[in-house]
């Protein structure tokens, strides 16, 4: 049933916006986390 909706919004806007939204936010934390774990690696060293 909710395949079926998904697909059915894929003719949309909103049904290239969501999974984009999400790729983009998932990689931003991504590389967030990244930065944060050797920056606070090199910053400890000094």
């Amino acid at each position: 049933m909710m395949n079926a909706d998904c697909f059915a919004l894929m003719g949309t806007w909103w049904g290239w916006l969501m999974p984009l939204a999400f790729l983009l936010l998932l990689g931003l934390g991504i590389a967030a986390l990244v930065k944060y774990l050797f920056l606070s690696h090199k910053g400890d060293r000094r």
